[in-house]
């Protein structure tokens, strides 16, 4: 099976820790791969049409068994009449132990697999190991951005703040939300914010720094600095682009609860 597809022919496999995890997780015990392993083999990829969810599935089976299924846009391209099967490479990494970790890969390319990981370059599994790839990521996209030069790099110099680009301020803004250091996540939201407005380039700014600015400053009980953040997105967005925004919502809501607790009667009305 040798088919040009319009994605990376290193397929993610889906499934592999949800309906299949306990097939997923006697492989791993079967190939003794251990707490953190690694298994590289053959994997059969047989169509699925009693699938009630989506009839051109394409199940993935390892030793027979249903390890995952092909994501429903590489499903829908492979070339695999029903009652067929065919064999293609198969990577699994794995981390057992409380929760089973694992991510899996099939090549659908020609030739030998160009796997995106390695045994030496496993791919993210755990949450904190996904905070740092995402982190790095976005900071690669944007030094390579820099190097690039032209319109690209000047798009990217727009979002720079203390020589660091907003994008990359989303996990360090996480991470100091997490640690209850409330007040330096905001010295961040608000860094990101201004970098955010100079790059909107006449669309809104990137809505989530304002948002997360509006949920700590609720948590400190700034009332007022959390409408008046809310209302600098308004702003800065085009009136079209306001409407039906997450923020407008939130916004109208803070605004109304405040209309309401002024209309209530003195509390000595009561007795």
């Amino acid at each position: 099976m040798t088919v040009s597809f319009g994605f990376n022919p290193c397929t993610e496999v889906a499934g592999t820790t949800t309906f299949a995890g306990e097939a997923v997780a006697a492989l791993a015990d079967r190939k003794g791969l251990g707490d953190r392993g690694y298994f590289e083999g053959q994997a059969q990829l047989q169509r699925d049409p009693a699938n009630p969810v989506d009839p051109q599935s394409v199940d993935v089976l390892v030793d027979g068994e249903n390890v995952g299924c092909l994501p429903s846009y590489a499903a829908k391209d492979v070339p695999l009449p029903v009652g067929a099967s065919h064999p293609v490479p198969y990577q699994l990494h794995v981390l057992t132990g409380q929760k089973l970790l694992a991510k899996a890969y099939v090549w659908l390319g020609a030739g030998d697999p160009e796997w995106s990981h390695t045994r030496e370059n496993p791919p993210a599994l755990t949450p904190r190991e996904r905070i740092n790839d995402s982190h790095i990521q976005k900071t690669t996209m944007v030094r390579e951005a820099l190097q690039e030069g032209g319109d690209r790099a000047r798009q990217f110099r727009r979002g720079m703040v203390d020589d660091v680009h907003y994008l990359e301020l989303v996990e360090p803004i996480k991470e100091l939300k997490r640690e209850g250091r409330l007040n330096e996540a905001l010295v961040l939201c608000y860094k990101a914010i201004e970098a955010a407005e100079r790059d909107r380039d006449g669309r809104e700014p990137a809505p989530w720094y304002t948002e997360q600015a509006a949920i700590v400053h609720r948590k400190l009980g700034q009332k007022a600095e959390e409408i008046a953040v809310l209302k600098r997105w308004m702003a800065a967005t085009p009136k079209s682009r306001r409407a039906g925004s997450r923020i407008a919502e939130r916004l109208a809501k803070l605004e109304a609860f405040s209309k309401e607790i002024v209309r209530l009667p003195p509390m000595d009305t009561y007795w």
